[in-house]
C-alpha cells in the first residue's frame, strides 16, 4: 500500500471517529437537557400536588371552574370578547351579567391598552429627552437633565398619585371644560376625535380599506426600502380617498353641561396611569439614548460637519439610525418593566388585570387560581414584547452584517 493510500485510510478513520464523537456528545447533551426538563416538571408537579393536598385538608377546593360563574360586579371601563354570529369573536363592553373569565379578559385588555400606548409615547419622549441632554442650548440641556434626574429618583407610585390627585382631578368640570382642536378636557376625562366607519356597504370603501391595510403591512414587513416607500405612499393615498369619498370620517366629541358624547374617551384613571408610566419610562429611555450617542466616535460628528450637514441632519440621518440598532435590547427590558408597572393602577382605581383579580379573589375566595392567571397573563405579555423586540433587532442587525 502506498503512502498516499495509507494517509487516505487514516483520514477516513479520523473522520469516522470525529463523527462518532460528535454524535455521542450530541446525545449526551440532549439527554442532559431532557433530564433537566424532566426534573423541573417533576418538581412543579410535586409542588402542585402538595398545594392541592394542603388546600384540601382545609376544605378549600383548587379549581378553575369558577371562571364560568357570573361575575356580579361592574367594571368602569373596558371591552371583552364574546361569541359572535360568525366564527370571529365580538368586542363588547363588559357588564355584570358576564362571566368571571370575561372580567379577566377585560383586565388584560385594559392592561395591554395602557402598555401599548406607553411603549409608543415613552419611546418618543425618551428619545427627545436623550437628544436634549446633549443639546448645545444651555436651557434645553439643563432642563432635560433635571427632568430626567428628578423623575428617575422618585418612586413611580408617588408620581402616579401626583398626576391623579394634583393634575387630573384639578381639571375643570364638564360645564367649563377646555376645548382644544376637537379635544375636550375635563374632570371626567379626556375626549378625543376618532375615526368612524361611515360607509360599510360600499364595495369601493371595502376595497380601499383592504388595499390600505395591505400597504401598511408591506411598509412594515417588506425588506426592500423602495417597496416600503411605495407601500407608504399607497396607504396615504387610500386613506385620503376614504376621507374624500366619505368611507371614513372623524367623529368629534360633543359636550354639554353634564357629560360628553362621541369620539373616544380616556378616563381620569387611565390618563393619570398613562402619564405616570410614560414620563417615568421616558426618563430611563433618555439615559439609554444619551449613553448610546456618547458612545459613538466623535469623528462621525466631525465628518458630518465637514460634509456640511447641520446638527439636526446629523442626528436624524447618522446618529439615531446607529443608536437604535444598539439600544433596542435595552428598550425591550424597559417595555417589559412598564407593562408590569401598570399593576400600580390599583392605587387610583384603574381596572387593570391586577385590580380585577383583587375583586374576583374577594368575591370567590379563589385567590391562588386568580394569581396564577395574573402571573401567566403578565408572562405572556412579556414574551410577546420580547418576541417583537427580537424580531425588530433581527431586522436592524441581520446576522453576518458588521456594525
Amino acid at each position: 500500500m502506498t503512502t498516499r493510500a495509507t494517509n487516505a485510510v487514516h483520514g477516513m478513520v479520523d473522520q469516522d471517529q470525529m463523527k462518532s464523537r460528535r454524535l455521542s456528545n450530541r446525545i449526551r447533551h440532549d439527554a442532559i437537557q431532557f433530564g433537566i426538563i424532566a426534573i423541573v416538571i417533576a418538581l412543579v408537579g410535586l409542588l402542585a400536588y402538595a398545594v392541592k393536598s394542603g388546600l384540601a385538608e382545609k376544605g378549600i377546593r383548587f379549581s378553575f371552574s369558577f371562571l364560568a360563574n357570573t361575575a356580579g360586579f361592574d367594571i368602569s371601563e373596558g371591552w371583552t370578547l364574546t361569541s359572535g354570529e360568525t366564527f370571529l369573536p365580538d368586542f363588547t363592553l363588559f357588564s355584570s351579567d358576564m362571566t368571571i373569565a370575561s372580567a379577566f379578559v377585560t383586565g388584560i385588555f385594559n392592561t395591554a391598552k395602557v402598555a401599548i400606548l406607553a411603549v409608543i409615547l415613552s419611546t418618543v419622549l425618551g428619545t427627545m429627552l436623550g437628544i436634549g441632554r446633549l443639546s448645545t442650548n444651555w436651557v434645553v440641556r439643563n432642563l432635560c437633565f433635571w427632568i430626567v434626574e428628578f423623575v428617575r429618583n422618585t418612586p413611580l407610585l408617588i408620581q402616579l398619585v401626583f398626576w391623579y390627585f394634583a393634575v387630573i382631578l384639578r381639571f375643570p368640570p364638564m360645564a367649563s371644560a377646555v376645548h382644544l382642536y376637537g379635544l375636550i378636557v375635563s374632570q371626567q376625562g379626556v375626549f378625543i376625535p376618532t375615526l368612524s366607519w361611515a360607509d360599510g356597504d360600499s364595495m369601493i370603501s371595502m376595497a380601499l380599506v383592504t388595499l390600505a391595510w395591505v400597504s401598511v403591512l408591506g411598509a412594515i414587513f417588506d425588506p426592500i426600502k423602495g417597496i416600503r416607500r411605495v407601500c407608504v405612499a399607497a396607504a396615504i393615498i387610500c386613506f385620503t380617498l376614504l376621507f374624500l369619498t366619505g368611507g371614513i370620517a372623524l367623529d368629534f366629541p360633543v359636550a354639554n353641561k353634564f357629560k360628553a358624547s362621541g369620539g373616544t374617551s380616556i378616563s381620569p384613571e387611565m390618563a393619570a396611569l398613562l402619564l405616570a408610566i410614560v414620563v417615568n419610562s421616558a426618563s430611563f429611555i433618555a439615559e439609554t439614548v444619551r449613553g448610546a450617542i456618547d458612545a459613538l466616535p466623535k469623528s462621525q460628528w466631525e465628518a458630518a460637519a465637514s460634509l456640511g450637514l447641520s446638527r439636526r441632519d446629523t442626528v436624524n440621518d447618522i446618529v439615531l439610525p446607529q443608536v437604535f440598532r444598539v439600544v433596542l435590547p435595552s428598550f425591550g427590558n424597559q417595555y417589559i418593566s412598564l407593562t408590569k408597572n401598570t399593576a400600580l393602577g390599583i392605587a387610583i382605581g384603574y381596572p387593570d388585570l391586577f385590580n380585577i383579580y383583587g375583586t374576583v379573589a374577594n368575591q370567590t375566595g379563589h385567590s391562588l387560581e386568580g394569581i396564577i392567571i395574573v402571573m401567566v397573563s403578565y408572562l405572556i405579555l412579556s414574551w410577546l414584547i420580547s418576541m417583537i423586540v427580537y424580531w425588530a433587532n433581527r431586522r436592524l442587525n441581520p446576522p453576518g452584517v458588521l456594525r
